[in-house]
């Protein structure tokens, strides 16, 4: 045999024996299909996008299909706003397929989807790794400034809620709040009183304020106060609550209620009071005091007074002394009972009597006047 000849059947087996190995991987290169991300980390609820690509040699009609899903979750392509089955492709441009999936609230672990494409010609697969972790999406937290105040039930009290958003998304909020029977509690959204709903930007931050305003007379005692914030269409509760040490509040007046008084000048006479508490809390080390008119003076039995109970009242007797030379008339003497919580003031009108000594030199004046009168009418009243 020529080595022609050799030759020749040489090329034709080895053309022969490559040409089946070539022949899948040329089939194969005429359809791809591709995913930016094929692999992702993801949260319990959250939904997943996968963006595909196909792409063909040549015009043709590529069919697709899932495998994989579990049955607790949902998964669908979707293309020019249907759910799709199958894409047209034109032989030189990519075509778009989005896979979205639902991840249901009770999944953990790792789960593999596969996309299968086929053109008639050739089949790829792309295999999708979906890995579910808590937060792995990003977490929203709602914290109050301080999550308890104090004080009295005559005053309004506000928290402050900051919220962050640390999601790739931006997100719709709403808030609720509820007080115990009688109290009130506004939510105000993002500094705008008016505002029913508010945005917080993805991995940004927003506010809310809650004002409550506690019931009349509102016993001392601690009181929770519920707030949910609704957001991103998760709820999200958070607990408040407000101390209330007690309102304080006292009145002063007589026993009487009569706020007459008299009196002689420089002798001294008695004057009760009464003091009430008509808050909710004690109100403590109670003392009366005076402002009177010059030279005039007045003391208090007792001095001091420890503690009064909500709802009850003491009375305390004071000691007027008016001044020696006090003119006969009215004046008006303030007297104020100051304690530890609060205080009160009343004023008294006091009548200084005419002294005895006094009225008898004024009848002797009197008697002498009309005695020089009828002695002048008397001499010289004939004349």
């Amino acid at each position: 045999m020529s080595s022609l000849r050799r030759r020749g059947l040489l090329s034709l087996a080895l053309a022969l024996g490559i040409a089946p190995a070539l022949a899948p991987a040329a089939l194969a290169a005429g359809l791809t299909m591709t995913t930016p991300y094929p692999s992702v980390t993801v949260s319990p609820g959250s939904q997943v996008a996968f963006d595909l690509s196909i792409k063909t040699s040549n015009s043709a009609r590529v069919n697709l299909s899932l495998s994989g899903v579990p049955s607790s979750w949902t998964a669908g392509l979707h293309g020019g706003g249907f759910v799709v089955g199958a894409v047209q492709t034109n032989g030189s441009d990519a075509t778009t397929v989005r896979l979205d999936i639902d991840v249901p609230e009770d999944a953990s672990g790792s789960t593999t989807i596969t996309v299968t494409a086929n053109d008639g010609a050739s089949t790829v697969t792309l295999p999708l790794d979906i890995k579910v972790e808590a937060n792995a999406g990003g977490i929203v937290t709602v914290k109050p400034d301080f999550p308890e105040q104090r004080g009295t039930s005559s005053q309004s009290f506000t928290f402050n809620l900051n919220i962050s958003n640390q999601t790739p998304e931006d997100l719709v909020f709403t808030g609720t709040a509820e007080g115990p029977t009688g109290w009130t509690a506004d939510v105000t959204l993002t500094g705008q009183a008016t505002a029913v709903s508010g945005t917080v930007k993805a991995g940004g931050a927003s506010n809310a304020a809650i004002k409550v305003t506690p019931a009349d007379n509102a016993p001392a005692g601690n009181y929770p106060i519920a707030v949910v914030m609704t957001i991103g269409g998760k709820q999200y509760p958070v607990s408040l609550s407000v101390d209330v040490t007690g309102s304080y509040s006292m009145v002063l007046t007589t026993p009487t209620t009569n706020l007459f008084a008299s009196g002689n000048a420089g002798t001294a006479m008695t004057q009760q009071f009464t003091i009430q508490n008509t808050g909710t809390a004690p109100i403590t080390q109670v003392v009366m005091s005076s402002t009177l008119p010059t030279n005039w003076k007045a003391t208090f039995d007792p001095g001091t007074v420890d503690s009064i109970a909500a709802g009850a009242n003491t009375t305390v007797t004071a000691t007027i002394t008016p001044a020696s030379d006090a003119v006969a008339g009215d004046y008006a003497l303030t007297f104020t009972a100051r304690g530890a919580e609060g205080s009160d003031q009343v004023d008294i009108r006091f009548t200084v009597n005419p002294s005895i000594i006094g009225t008898l030199l004024g009848i002797g004046i009197f008697i002498v006047a009309i005695g020089g009168l009828y002695w002048a009418f008397r001499r010289y009243g004939r004349r």
